[in-house]
């Protein structure tokens, strides 16, 4: 018998080989692919971009040495969250800035931004299901989507303008409303006092 018998059939079974298997990677291979799939999936529920055609307006309001500055933004920010919380922190305000969406005239997003505190409204967050910019305020609040025929309403900061002379109460009230959501953000705008600012903008910017 040579003397490599043992070794080559007993030695090895007997010590055992702690090197996994094809058997011990395929569910670790699987769940790989899995978590793949899972992130194509989510890729392909993702809206699809708003076009210039159904953005209505893309405006940021602030206050420059107390006086009310309103100026239209990349109309491409309309599709981005982040992106436009970024652009509004590059404004020069006094006290921070505020962007304001309108889609479609359908709903609209505002966002209020103050350093690193970001405050953020969805006027309806079935507009999440259509909508990128919708999308990205549902997750940038940890909302689940709602279901289509859920009897949904306004997400996110109802108190963003209280401390500015707009109650959470009557911006709620404001979301409920049935108006093309451009002429609801006009209403906001006056209350916050910059409506011959914005009014100008939105005429020259996006013929409204």
């Amino acid at each position: 018998m040579s003397r490599y018998s043992d070794t080559s059939t007993g030695g090895l079974a007997e010590g055992g080989d702690d090197r996994p298997g094809l058997d011990e990677l395929e569910p670790a291979v699987e769940l790989l692919l899995d978590d793949d799939a899972d992130d194509d999936d989510d890729e392909d529920d993702y809206p699809d971009d708003a076009t210039e055609e159904d953005v209505d307006l893309v405006v940021a309001l602030y206050r420059e040495d107390g006086q009310p500055v309103a100026v239209a933004i990349g109309v491409e920010l309309a599709n981005d969250l982040d992106e436009l919380i970024a652009q509004l922190r590059r404004l020069p305000g006094d006290g921070g800035a505020v962007g304001l969406v309108s889609i479609a005239s359908e709903f609209f997003v505002l966002v209020r931004v103050r350093g690193k505190h970001v405050q953020v409204l969805l006027s309806d967050e079935l507009a999440a299901n259509d909508w990128p910019i919708a999308r990205d305020v549902a997750d940038f609040l940890g909302s689940e989507l709602p279901e289509d025929d859920e009897d949904a309403g306004p997400i996110g900061d109802l108190d963003i303008f209280a401390d500015v002379g707009l109650p959470d109460f009557e911006l709620e009230a404001l979301c409920d409303e049935d108006d093309d959501s451009d002429a609801l953000v006009e209403r906001i705008v006056k209350k916050l006092k910059y409506a011959p600012q914005y009014r100008k903008v939105v005429q020259a910017s996006f013929g409204l």
